[in-house]
């Protein structure tokens, strides 16, 4: 009995193993495929897919011969880099867990992060190891690596060692190890623009189910020559560009940062074919004066999402990119984080839409009670899909909450019309209610966007002793506009109903983002609610 049961164990194994689909096999295949052809550049250096996947090995056997094992919780904390792709595939080999730091949170917030993954091991650039170190406190973390960068200096970056060094003469044979297609491959953590962050747990299953979607609706194809400019750290470059990418054998560039000069020159110098981008950035791009300089001919797909694009500014990109087709996608990052997608031909027959559920998604419209609203009434956004997360880090009830009813809860406010086309009205922290009546802060900012001399726009409520809440708009102008506050408001009272006007209107150089392009509407409720208190 005993001889059948190990047989029987043996034979699961072996039939696992032949039938896995990981990450860490996803590039291997890529591999086999086409190992001469030109897949990653970063700076100065460029590797076909043979020398990727090697590298990758070579660095998956050094962390294995460290002691770093399946399951290890590892962050990661860096702009994006060479070392940021290798890391993402070598962890995913040996089933350790990435779980990718924003660098832009404060000292505070990665303590929490660092403290609440109960993290093993830390990977960072040189820039961003002391806070890493910092946030250890009383965790006993046992690997302390540095990307991009031949050696450790003295002194308090001693006790970390650089990758290249301990990658250095390894063997590059993959490495096999006993993982499964459901098992966890990274946490990300929520942005935290409303609340502390929630460590969103993804695996292998999820992340390739959702590279699928993006590969199909988004018409991806080997052919391109994708630019990566966008926070690796992100899931919505690293989950639905860097990954399908590889997935396909793209060729691809890596930027170390969204700098809309360097975006424009690498278009012109690369040839690039694709480009994703935050509204944010492409209103960057398009004030940029390199915009109308650059030959910009080679860019036929053009990808935004992370945030809601004003309708003016697509237009405004259709018309100066002719050569270029768009596509909206929508999603979070707790599926992974694509759900749908608005295709090009729908673009202006469906201008500001998000579009329909992606092929692996299934989505609805439901009110408060999780009952389906008929077409044409707003309610929340509720999704069924294998690019779901696996729930969230230590947060069995917030976890049950999110998929109440078997489905996962969005926390978008959106409206379904006939078509199956969703629109979303907004977040539901980010309603205003004014008077006892219910505005949307995007259908005021798509007003004031259609005003000559505004470049950005974000609305927000802020308390007030009659309104309760009151209507309120921060403005940056463009370049040498001159705009005033009753114009703005008379403007407003020509295009929306009175109480949809805003109350309040103040103009600044910038509005503060997240480095993925979001606008960071609790910062500015913050700072506006102190200066309406004082």
């Amino acid at each position: 009995m005993e001889l059948e049961t190990n047989a029987k164990d043996g034979l699961e194994k072996t039939l696992e193993r032949a039938r896995r689909n990981t990450l860490g096999d996803l590039l291997a295949r890529t591999r086999e495929r086409m190992p001469d052809k030109f897949a990653i550049a970063y700076k100065n250096i460029r590797l076909n897919y043979a020398e990727l996947d090697d590298m990758v090995n070579q660095t998956a056997q050094a962390f294995r011969a460290e002691g770093m094992k399946k399951g290890d919780m590892i962050t990661v904390m860096s702009k994006n880099s060479l070392d940021f792709v290798v890391v993402n595939f070598a962890l995913a080999r040996i089933g350790a867990v990435m779980i990718p730091i924003n660098y832009m949170l404060n000292n505070e917030d990665v303590q929490y992060i660092v403290e609440h993954a109960e993290a093993d091991g830390f990977i960072a650039s040189e820039e961003y190891a002391p806070t890493l170190d910092a946030a250890a406190g009383r965790l006993e973390v046992r690997h302390r690596y540095l990307m991009d960068i031949s050696r450790a200096e003295s002194g308090s970056l001693a006790a970390w060692t650089p990758l290249s060094q301990l990658r250095a003469g390894r063997p590059a044979n993959f490495v096999d190890t006993d993982i499964q297609d459901d098992d966890l491959a990274h946490v990300l953590y929520t942005s935290g623009t409303e609340s502390r962050p929630k460590g969103v747990m993804l695996t292998h299953k999820s992340l390739i189910s959702e590279y699928v979607s993006s590969i199909i609706d988004g018409k991806m194809e080997e052919r391109d020559v994708a630019i990566h400019a966008l926070p690796l750290y992100h899931s919505a470059q690293l989950h639905v560009f860097l990954g399908p990418a590889i997935y396909l054998g793209q060729s691809g560039i890596i930027l170390d940062a969204a700098s809309p000069e360097v975006i424009l020159e690498t278009i012109e110098k690369e040839k690039a074919s694709q480009l994703f981008c935050p509204p944010t950035v492409w209103i960057a791009l398009l004030r940029h004066p390199d915009f109308d300089k650059r030959d910009l001919s080679s860019l036929e797909k053009c990808y935004y999402g992370a945030a809601i694009m004003p309708r003016e500014i697509l237009k405004e990109l259709a018309e100066r990119l002719p050569n270029a087709k768009f596509w909206n996608f929508y999603g979070q990052t707790e599926v992974a984080p694509l759900a749908t997608a608005l295709q090009p031909e729908d673009q202006l027959r469906k201008l500001g839409s998000a579009g329909v559920p992606t092929l692996n998604v299934q989505t609805k419209i439901v009110d408060d009670d999780d009952q389906e609203v008929p077409r044409g009434e707003v309610g929340e956004i509720v999704h069924r899909t294998p690019h779901a997360m696996k729930g969230y880090l230590h947060d069995p009830e917030k976890t049950a909450e999110a998929f109440k009813g078997g489905w996962f809860h969005s926390g978008d406010l959106g409206v379904m019309d006939e078509d199956g086309y969703i629109t979303i009205v907004d977040r539901k922290k980010d309603m205003i209610n004014t008077g006892g009546v219910n505005v949307s802060s995007r259908e005021v900012e798509e007003t004031i966007y259609q005003l000559d001399g505004v470049s950005e726009v974000a609305v927000i409520s802020i308390p007030d002793a009659y309104w309760i809440e009151a209507v309120t708009a921060i403005i940056v102008p463009k370049k040498g506009a001159e705009l005033s506050k009753e114009q703005v408001m008379e403007f407003c009272r020509q295009k929306l109903s009175k109480y949809k006007v805003p109350k309040y209107v103040d103009f600044t150089e910038e509005l503060p983002k997240n480095p993925s392009g979001k606008v960071l509407k609790r910062s500015l409720r913050d700072q506006y609610e102190k200066l309406s208190a004082e």
